[in-house]
């Protein structure tokens, strides 16, 4: 499997663009899509608070379907079940369910109602997604965890660790599916298990679930100590952190050829079936709460140019070619990230609005604001604030000022405009507020005082 994961907790798409990415992706390589749906799911009944207003409908959810199927790619949904569950528990009703009663974080497993409302989460959504083979239960990065009292009254009387308490938790979830959901298959982070010794897992006997380690980690020992079935999966996030715009290139090949060079689960079978998972992720948002990473569109050529490596195994020139070819660029440069050309792929025009506003748009403002000597000497912020100054001096730096502005804002629609057909409008608003207006607002104040 090699998965294109969706991460949905930031910057949803509009089925429309799915519609034309999906063939992209196929033909890129990709074979299934990943989708952690978070707030975008249509939940119903006690859970209905739990959903965004500009969640997909129970019609979008069946139309993503039917478009992964036609273009031969397996959907595979994800529910967190541990740890990033922010959009759960920042809502009052679940406020009970925390670990730590301060953090929205993490699920407190003491709890009765954790696993009941889990139970609730995962049946609603493995019934929209009867044809998946695959369910993805998320259980990584569960920060606090041992941190509550109730954590810590158990490990007490149970001489137990965060350890044990986490794989009580996990077999607990995945009891649920085997049981009520016969031959559906779970897959799981495993940053967790990591931290737990081969001996507990082993006396754990966890059973059937697939392991998805992240980059440069050796899934063996877990494999061989815990799980009947492994899927050796990279997991690669080129991400420029949060609140990035821009994706770097010059570590895309390097990470994308060294999931080639790593295909096998472990060195002895652990199964019948020695799969290999791949999971290509351009992350929306580190978690609920944070600011957006970068935006689909751009993203799509790193994500090409991981997907044609893994499918050729390695960066060959031909495989350089298929991806300039199918992207419609001309040429491209990894170390610099930048592609030349065109381009001819959805989302084309918003890649390179972005770079504008990434690699001009702060610059050109500040450059005007901190340069322009008679700005600086003639219509300071002291000026502006008393609303006095020399016609003369002023006039000097109008024109060009006005010129800049004029530029801009015009940009700045048509950006607005190429994004709103991607995008639902709280992303739309969200994007701006963080990349164009902090120094876009600075140019129209003082557009504003001079005139």
């Amino acid at each position: 499997l090699r998965l294109v994961h969706l991460d949905l907790k930031g910057a949803a798409p509009r089925v429309s663009y799915l519609e034309q990415v999906f063939p992209l992706l196929s033909q890129l390589g990709a074979n299934g899509i990943l989708i952690e749906y978070e707030d975008m799911f249509p939940f119903k009944g006690e859970l209905e608070i739990l959903k965004s207003p500009y969640a997909y409908s129970e019609e979008d959810i069946e139309q993503i379907q039917q478009l992964a199927e036609l273009h031969k790619l397996e959907v595979v949904p994800l529910v967190q079940t541990f740890g990033h569950v922010e959009f759960i528990l920042k809502h009052e009703k679940y406020q009970h369910l925390r670990e730590v009663e301060r953090f929205p974080n993490s699920f407190n497993p003491h709890v009765p109602d954790t696993l009941a409302l889990l139970k609730s989460i995962l049946s609603q959504v493995i019934e929209k997604h009867r044809h998946s083979t695959w369910i993805h239960i998320g259980a990584d990065e569960v920060f606090h965890l041992g941190e509550g009292m109730d954590s810590k009254n158990w490990m007490s009387h149970n001489k137990g660790d965060t350890g044990t308490m986490y794989l009580k938790h996990i077999k607990e979830v995945l009891g649920f599916i085997a049981t009520q959901y016969w031959g559906l298959r779970a897959l799981m982070w495993d940053d967790m298990l990591r931290k737990i010794s081969v001996g507990a897992l082993q006396g754990e006997k966890m059973g059937t679930a697939a392991v998805a380690p992240k980059p440069g980690v050796s899934a063996a020992p877990i494999c061989r100590a815990a799980l009947a079935g492994v899927v050796r999966s990279a997991r690669q996030e080129p991400v420029p952190g949060p609140g990035g715009t821009w994706v770097s290139g010059e570590h895309e090949e390097p990470q994308a050829s060294s999931c080639c060079r790593h295909r096998c689960p472990c060195p002895h079978p652990c199964s019948p079936h020695r799969e290999v998972t791949v999971r290509l992720a351009l992350l929306r948002r580190y978690d609920h709460y944070s600011v957006l990473c970068e935006l689909l569109p751009v993203g799509i050529p790193s994500l090409a140019i991981c997907l044609q490596t893994l499918v050729n195994g390695g960066f060959t020139e031909e495989t350089k070619r298929k991806v300039l070819d199918t992207l419609g660029f001309q040429s491209m440069q990894l170390e610099q990230s930048t592609c030349e050309g065109r381009g001819a792929f959805p989302g084309a025009e918003i890649y390179h609005m972005v770079e504008q506003v990434n690699g001009h748009l702060k610059e050109s403002i500040l450059k005007s604001l901190e340069e322009e000597s008679a700005i600086k000497g003639w219509f300071s912020p002291y000026h502006r604030k008393r609303q006095f100054g020399n016609p003369r001096n002023m006039e000097s730096f109008g024109s060009k000022l006005l010129k800049l502005h004029e530029d801009w804002e015009s940009f700045v629609r048509d950006l607005r405009t190429h994004l709103e057909r991607v995008y639902f409008p709280d992303t739309v608003e969200e994007w701006m507020e963080e990349n164009v207006n902090p120094y876009l607002d600075q140019l129209r104040d003082l557009v504003r005082d001079y005139r």
